[in-house]
């Protein structure tokens, strides 16, 4: 992926082990409205979750300007394709178009080799709106996650 062009420009790098605690953080500041309006929220686990699944190698830090942004992790699915996780913007960037573009960029990666994607919102959570605009549909849900999925597109 490539440095885009929005009302904010953003540009993809590497994650380090240094990463963790930041994005811990970011995990937790993102994730909490949710988490509390299902009744699920713990300020230890949510940080420590992330901390306790965290690969660099596999994450890829977002910048704006050269600055922590937020972050996204996408691994191989089990079965097939491709399983996006731990998609995380700061919540001054979010409605920006900064997520918007960065999911476009991973979703024509993984077009481009015919790759299904999936991946995990919880319920209620606003950025369900964003998934669906770019082709995802329910897979299947429970009481607190709603299971998606975005066959390759064209």
């Amino acid at each position: 992926m490539s440095p885009h062009t929005t009302a904010h420009a953003w540009s993809p790098r590497p994650a380090t082990p240094d990463d963790v605690e930041v994005i811990a953080e970011l995990r937790a500041v993102v994730m909490r409205p949710d988490l509390e309006r299902l009744g699920r929220y713990d300020e230890h686990r949510v940080r420590q979750r992330l901390r306790d699944g965290y690969e660099a190698g596999r994450t890829t830090v977002i910048e704006t300007g050269g600055v922590f942004a937020g972050c996204f992790v996408l691994r191989p699915h089990e079965s097939d394709g491709w399983w996006l996780e731990s998609f995380y913007l700061a919540p001054e960037l979010q409605g920006r178009g900064i997520g918007t573009s960065v999911l476009a960029a991973l979703l024509a990666r993984t077009d481009g080799t015919g790759a299904t994607v999936r991946l995990q919102v919880l319920q209620g959570s606003p950025a369900r709106r964003l998934y669906e605009r770019h082709g995802f549909t329910v897979e299947r849900e429970d009481p607190v996650d709603v299971y998606m999925v975005r066959p390759s597109g064209p």
